[in-house]
């Protein structure tokens, strides 16, 4: 059984938000799976269901597996390069053996992590 069904971040701009996570999540093999029309679409990006507007939560990252160091380089430059901001370079983690990871935040404030546990 897996911890989560799906997370969620919100955007107030789809079409940039679709843009930056194509960019962002394909460089760690990750493909969208669908469109939601004027709602959103299946990675988890979505215009909030309230109507109001999107806001980022404080504390919260969503983390992604990447299959090794190379494709987290190319995440976070990725990420950097669609405009997002950098949050954490990419880089050894020394609370777990073999952790590489990086941190950015996607154009709306939204924090993403991703991470590998493989010996690079």
């Amino acid at each position: 059984m897996s911890i989560f069904t799906h997370v969620t971040v919100g955007t107030n701009d789809l079409d940039k938000a679709r843009k930056f996570y194509d960019d962002v999540l394909g460089k760690i093999g990750f493909k969208r799976i669908a469109d939601l029309g004027d709602n959103g679409s299946i990675w988890g990006v979505d215009k909030p269901a309230n109507g109001q507007p999107a806001t980022v939560g404080n504390g919260v990252t969503v983390s992604f597996e990447a299959p090794n160091s190379d494709t987290i380089n190319a995440f976070h430059e990725a990420a950097l390069a669609a405009g997002g901001q950098d949050e954490g370079a990419a880089g050894v983690r020394d609370w777990a053996p073999n952790a590489y990871a990086a941190y950015a935040r996607d154009l709306d404030g939204n924090k993403l992590a991703v991470y590998s546990f493989r010996a690079t």
